[in-house]
């Protein structure tokens, strides 16, 4: 526990506070995996510094085809709420002082760069951790610190295809398909996030910081746990499934009379619920699909054997005959609904950020809902450099009254 996190325990703040109050994080990342997980930390309370490059910043500030009003981009915006940001050129002595003396503050730091850059700026673990011991130091990289891949560029995509996840999505037979969620991206952040804490809780009894290494292709791996699961049983690699499911069966989408359905009869109680709730109960009794490990060895000729039923309805007939028999089934929506529905209201997926340029902008909201101590929204995503003086002023590098720097 910091300084801070222990005055604020000590000093009958109240009981309802972020859990994450008093940590401080410096965000020297960029891009997505970095910023995601810092603002994980974040949005639970954390006191969340982003360091930029001066001019230019976070590469996301200048990403994607199009802008709402100001110049940032809405994908650097959706990854940076909850935090301030300070523009420090840390090619220059200068900068890396700056730093230092954030660090002498930080709890936690974050970076993304390529094995070995951050060592070159004055900015690695070894050097950082002599001037705080209780430092907990996390590197994102594309293939991690070791290894022999360890100095490849990679992104998202790269990680994708190199860790398999391209080679078992899509449609059989068709062209290679990447996820349209970026897993490697958000499942290094999210990992990077779990290290961060279990750090945090480790310093509690040793008093010591440590480094985390992490990667895209590290949690690209991770989360393949079917995939490998079946290779390892097997023998063989898995291909592409389209919705169907590694698992059971039948599990995927079909096509009603006038679009697309999912349905999933998970287990032997569900296949028979299913049976009866089409109107094919003598499936029930078919050696081919007595049990769910027959129903897997023969998912597509299951499935060309259920589509004649399934056109003879529409896709919402479906949906509501299956949840009305206690079958999960859903329609397949595109995001213009799945953003946009009374369950989504009501679980507050869907926030309103209001911003020093954008004015109010939707975001999506805290998917671990805390009963006492919940996420918030505290500060909406920071205009580059626009806390340099009040976070040089609290570092006392700056008289902010009389707006004078003072030397390092």
């Amino acid at each position: 526990m910091s300084e801070r996190a222990a005055n604020s325990s000590q000093t009958g703040a109240p009981d309802n506070l972020p859990p994450l109050t008093g940590l401080r994080v410096l965000d020297l990342s960029q891009v997505m995996a970095g910023p995601f997980c810092c603002m994980l930390l974040g949005d639970m309370g954390a006191d969340v510094i982003k360091v930029e490059p001066p001019g230019t910043g976070d590469q996301t500030r200048k990403s994607m085809g199009f802008r709402m009003k100001g110049e940032d981009s809405p994908g650097f915006l959706a990854l940076n709420r909850n935090k301030r940001s300070i523009t420090l050129d840390l090619k220059t002595p200068e900068g890396q002082r700056t730093l230092h003396k954030l660090v002498e503050t930080a709890d936690i730091l974050v970076e993304n760069s390529r094995p070995g850059v951050s060592k070159k700026l004055g900015a690695d673990f070894e050097t950082l951790s002599r001037i705080n011991p209780r430092l907990i130091y996390a590197s994102i990289s594309g293939f991690g610190q070791t290894g022999p891949w360890s100095q490849r560029p990679g992104f998202d995509l790269i990680a994708q295809a190199m860790g398999g996840v391209i080679s078992g999505t899509g449609i059989p037979g068709a062209e290679p398909v990447k996820s349209g969620i970026p897993v490697g991206d958000l499942g290094a952040g999210m990992f990077a996030c779990y290290g961060i804490l279990s750090a945090v809780i480790g310093r509690e009894r040793t008093g010591k910081g440590q480094y985390i290494d992490t990667s895209l292709l590290d949690a690209a791996l991770a989360l393949s746990v079917w995939e490998s699961t079946e290779y390892w049983a097997t023998g063989k690699s898995p291909g592409p499934l389209g919705t169907a499911n590694r698992m059971s069966a039948p599990y995927q989408a079909f096509a009603g009379s006038d679009g697309y359905f999912v349905v999933g009869a998970a287990n032997q109680k569900l296949w028979l619920i299913f049976c009866d709730a089409i109107g094919r109960p003598e499936l029930k009794d078919d050696p081919r699909y007595a049990n769910n490990i027959d129903r897997v060895q023969r998912r597509s000729e299951l499935a060309d054997e259920l589509r004649p039923t399934f056109v003879t309805r529409t896709a919402e007939e479906w949906v509501d005959l299956f949840l009305g028999a206690g079958v999960p089934a859903g329609p397949i929506n595109d995001y213009s609904v799945a953003l946009d529905n009374e369950h989504v209201h009501h679980r507050k997926a869907v926030i309103e950020i209001e911003h020093p340029v954008e004015g109010s902008f939707k975001a999506l909201g805290f998917p671990a809902k805390l009963s006492h101590t919940p996420a918030a929204v505290r500060r909406p995503p920071p205009l580059l450099g626009q806390h340099n003086d009040e976070i040089l002023a609290e570092l006392d590098l700056i008289d902010q009254q009389n707006r004078k720097t003072v030397p390092v």
